[in-house]
């Protein structure tokens, strides 16, 4: 059994140290991750980590081609536990092409609806017009000709 979890950890050993590199990270991230190795430091000296699938890739705008995903809920501080997010969620930026856009959300997944890749996004529901517990999703759409994610505009109530 020692064995086992022996090798289990030197097996991942190679995965949480990759977890730091940022070589392969585009300049916007690596600056959102600097950013936040301040703010950790500057909170009672905190030291930082970026866990483990912090950084994602995946087709954000239907090209075929992998974007990147960068979620806060894999950024700890050691002296400061909600640092990077709070009941609203956590920040998650998105990078397509050289655009990155930040959102608050408590999750997210991209699916295909017709012909277009959709970004979900789990809110928190004050955005729907309730309280933290209230269910409320935001779907968005990559418009590529103007660099943007849209969304719809929420109906005027009467």
């Amino acid at each position: 059994m020692r064995n086992l979890a022996a090798c289990i950890f030197v097996a991942v050993l190679p995965l949480a140290l990759h977890a730091q590199d940022l070589s392969a990270l585009p300049a916007p991230l690596v600056a959102k991750v600097m950013a936040a190795r301040k703010a950790c430091a500057d909170s009672n000296q905190g030291e930082f980590v970026l866990e483990w699938g912090a950084v994602v890739r995946t087709d954000l705008d239907g090209d075929r081609y992998l974007d990147w995903v960068m979620n806060e809920s894999g950024f700890a501080c050691s002296s400061d536990a909600s640092l990077f997010c709070s009941t609203g969620g956590c920040e998650s930026h998105f990078l397509v092409g050289n655009t990155l856009a930040s959102f608050l959300t408590r999750g997210w997944e991209v699916v295909t609806f017709g012909r277009h890749r959709v970004l979900l996004t789990d809110v928190h529901g004050s955005r729907c017009g309730g309280i933290n517990p209230t269910p409320c999703v935001e779907s968005l759409v990559w418009d590529g000709e103007t660099k943007v994610w849209r969304t719809i505009q929420p109906a005027k109530r009467q």
